[in-house]
């Protein structure tokens, strides 16, 4: 859908140029709550402002009554403008005293405005005030207030207010032009324009129902000539107020509200304003929201037309809102905010970076502000770099999404784009799940409206792509998956697999000498009370359920360690196993022992081998190398006497002889030291 870029500048400055251009930036229509957005400016500029969630002129306004302490005296139409200094000034003409008071904003539309009172500028300004219009000589930078006035054909007179390059000038030269070829009766709904090379001016007689054009030339300053297109068709009862638009296509439009009858005209101009054939049209009253209307303004708005206009009657403003220029027309009230009382007079909505305000005077002489604000729905709520990075919102609903390029500068751009944010399409999606390790797992992720999925990493997956998969990761991950469905929705959400990595370590596999202990079990092994320890087999192992069991096998052994977890319904189970060699030609005796201690298995001196089924002899000599101990027995021992008697300590001198139960024979020797 082609878009239409209202620049920022000529929003305020004018509602009747041109003002289209390619959007800055793509979004589809809708989006997902929480999905996450990342847009890049399709322009280079010097300057970004990106605002997510900036005033929807669709949403509730807020108001705000400054009351009556502006000097106002029948205010009749206002006007607010942003000036090339960067400050915001409003125009406020009175229709009692015929004054002309200046409000002065400062920075931000936001504060209560400090009033200057021209008063009636030397008595040059048209009597009874009834409309003002504020334009911008672009080519040399310089500003004109248009007024009508009078009560009658004989006392209507039309002036224009020179303030030079700035709209704080507290002197500004005055012209009153009078009423040339008697033409004006009442007017109202000035506006002027520049088209090609020559400035026009239109407004329309509340006193008779004629439209007048005026014609400048190529110079603004000029006296304008004017000429009457009468009452088209007829259908002009009354009019209080105008306003000018051009769409996309080049055509000018003028809607007129009229205040006895409480009605709605269209006036076409087709693509230029010298048309001296313009067609009226009567839209009547949309929705019976009208109720003497006593001002409109029309403008485009993030590719949409609006039209507000004040009720005079039920104290409210309205709101048209068209699809297109020339229908079909919606129309709804604000409902009654800030305390109107029978208003009169409407600004144009006027843009304050992230904020749309507009401002209402009424027939209490008070200054109400309507403003429709930056919302807080979005996490960032704005950025300043082309690329805005990741943002997304955070509730349902239409929000406003304002690019602005450049600001203060000539090549000022702005674009605009309401996104509809919507709820997650229903799916099923794999809940957060623990397996073992080696396990295998189905990802699920079902929505009926989707159309892709894609999954991330690539890892332990059969590809990227599909709302079912298998995994099998060996560690614990996340996978992340993107829905996409056809509206333009995107889901980003995930699922974390964690792997119970349970490990068993038996330890390394040994040699062990017939008779001696060892320790089982590795550092690998998982540890932590939720772990469940068992060796098998059984035998000759001194505890069961512990990792580093003790063991002391009197011949070549396998033992197996399980490693069980067990968290909530999750049972994860690792096995190891250790070989033992038993070696029997080995000797196993110990180099010491001391007779007499209280200390079991070293105060005897013996063959520790389990695997003997012979012994020849084993025996024990003193340093002269007399016998002191013999036995054939494999489990004989030494108890460290001679004839009954204490031998002495020292070292003593063994030898043995026998077989294994492997059948090899073996013959070994060796020392002993006798401790006391």
């Amino acid at each position: 859908m082609k878009k239409c870029l209202l620049l920022v500048a000529l929003i305020i400055v004018s509602q009747f140029e041109k003002v289209c251009a390619q959007p800055l930036f793509t979004l589809s229509d809708t989006v997902c709550i929480r999905q996450k957005l990342d847009l890049t400016s399709t322009v280079t500029a010097q300057s970004y402002y990106w605002g997510f969630c900036s005033g929807y002129l669709l949403n509730a306004p807020t108001g705000k009554n400054m009351g009556a302490s502006f000097s106002f005296n029948g205010p009749s139409a206002i006007t607010v403008q942003k000036d090339n200094d960067g400050k915001y000034y409003g125009f406020v003409i009175d229709s009692t005293g015929g004054n002309l008071t200046r409000l002065d904003y400062g920075t931000s539309l936001s504060n209560v405005p400090v009033p200057y009172n021209y008063g009636t500028l030397h008595g040059k300004l048209p009597t009874q005030l009834s409309s003002l219009y504020l334009v911008e000589d672009t080519a040399t930078k310089s500003w004109y207030i248009f007024v009508g006035g009078g009560s009658t054909a004989a006392n209507s007179t039309l002036g224009r207010i020179d303030f030079g390059t700035s709209l704080n000038n507290n002197n500004p030269n005055v012209v009153n032009f009078g009423n040339y070829n008697t033409l004006l009766n009442i007017p109202k709904g000035i506006f002027v324009a520049k088209e090609g090379a020559n400035w026009y001016g239109f407004c329309i007689n509340e006193g008779n129902g004629e439209l007048i054009k005026m014609t400048f030339g190529t110079n603004i300053s000029l006296t304008p000539k004017n000429t009457s297109f009468g009452n088209i068709g007829g259908l002009f009862n009354g009019p209080s107020d105008m306003s000018a638009i051009r769409d996309a296509g080049g055509n000018w439009y003028f809607f007129v509200v009229e205040y006895p009858v409480s009605q709605l005209l269209r006036i076409d101009f087709g693509t230029t304003l010298n048309n001296n054939t313009p067609l009226a049209n009567s839209i009547g009253n949309p929705m019976g929201i009208l109720a003497n209307p006593t001002s409109i303004k029309v403008l485009k708005d993030c590719d949409s037309f609006y039209a507000f206009a004040t009720n005079f009657q039920t104290n409210d403003v309205a709101i048209i809102t068209m699809t297109n220029i020339i229908g079909p027309y919606n129309a709804n009230s604000l409902g009654v905010v800030g305390g109107l009382v029978n208003p009169t007079g409407l600004s144009r909505v006027i843009r304050d970076h992230d904020n749309l305000y507009m401002f209402i005077v009424d027939a209490a002489n008070a200054l109400t502000s309507y403003a429709f604000k930056q919302c807080s729905s979005v996490i960032p709520v704005s950025s300043t770099n082309r690329n805005t990075g990741i943002f997304s919102y955070i509730k349902t609903g239409t929000y406003n999404i304002y690019l602005l390029l450049d600001e203060g500068l000539p090549t000022m751009q702005s674009y605009c784009k309401p996104v509809v944010v919507e709820r997650i399409p229903p799916m099923t999606l794999t809940d957060d799940t623990t397996i073992c390790e080696g396990d295998t797992i189905q990802l699920v992720a079902i929505s009926p409206n989707a159309y892709k999925y894609i999954w991330s990493p690539f890892y332990a997956i059969p590809d990227t792509s599909g709302g079912l998969l298998k995994a099998d990761p060996k560690f614990s991950l996340t996978y992340y998956v993107k829905i996409s469905y056809n509206d333009g929705c995107v889901v980003d959400t995930f699922v974390v697999i964690n792997v119970s990595s349970v490990q068993a370590d038996a330890g390394p596999d040994r040699v062990l000498q017939d008779g001696a202990r060892t320790v089982l079990g590795g550092p690998l092994t998982t540890t932590g009370p939720e772990y469940k320890y068992t060796w098998s087999p059984s035998e000759f192992i001194e505890n069961t359920s512990i990792p580093d069991a003790v063991v002391n096998p009197p011949y070549d052994m396998s033992y197996v360690l399980k490693v069980e977890e067990f968290r909530d319904t999750l049972k994860c189970t690792s096995y190891d196993t250790v070989v033992i060699h038993v070696d029997c030609e080995n000797f196993n005796v110990p180099n010491a022992f001391a007779p007499g201690q209280n200390l079991p298995g070293s105060n005897r001196f013996g063959i520790l081998n389990k695997q003997i089924i012979k012994l020849n002899y084993f025996r024990v000599y003193d340093r002269w190398g007399n016998k002191v101990f013999e036995t054939t027995s494999p489990s004989g021992q030494w108890d460290g006497t001679v004839n009954g008697n204490d031998a002495p300590s020292g070292v003593y001198v063994w030898d043995a002889d026998g077989y294994c139960a492997s059948g090899r024979r073996f013959k070994k020797s060796g020392n002993v030291t006798l401790l006391r």
